[in-house]
């Protein structure tokens, strides 16, 4: 298969799909952080611990940016964004910053699960984002522009 054939159609579909993962995803990682993530955060090095916070916060800035992005795509399905108004760069995925791979050694692996899914899923859909990016609006065609320019004129 081509890899042109291979891309990812975005659908409603998949948009309510990646939406519900999401969500998911954002509420198993507050429920991690705030109940059983203070024992683990409170049983580490101090430095580590800071980090251990500092992570949390790159979960839910994934997470967010991702349901954001999503958001928006559905704004699309309803009409209420053009496609070409969702490219526009105040819609498109917002920059995450990545996990430290030497520290996630360090944290529990609650923690690491849920960091690996949260980039996982933002990796998909900055995959998806980038797609729609490649995607030019289509171009009027240089015969149809010249016939109505001869139209006008006559």
């Amino acid at each position: 298969m081509a890899s042109e054939d291979a891309r990812t159609t975005l659908t409603p579909k998949l948009v309510a799909s990646l939406y519900t993962e999401a969500m998911v995803l954002a509420d198993e990682a507050r429920s991690y952080f705030e109940r059983q993530g203070r024992d683990d955060r409170d049983a580490l090095d101090p430095i580590v611990r800071v980090s251990f916070s500092c992570e949390s916060l790159k979960v839910t800035t994934r997470l967010m940016h991702v349901i954001a992005w999503l958001l928006t795509q559905r704004a699309v399905e309803a009409g209420e964004l053009s496609p070409l108004q969702a490219r526009t760069p105040g819609r498109r995925l917002g920059e995450a910053p990545d996990s430290d791979e030497a520290l996630l050694a360090r944290l529990p692996a609650e923690a690491v699960a849920l960091i690996a899914a949260s980039r996982d899923l933002y990796a998909r859909v900055r995959r998806l984002d980038a797609h729609g990016a490649d995607t030019a609006p289509p171009q009027p065609s240089p015969a149809r522009s010249l016939l109505s320019r001869l139209e006008r004129s006559f």
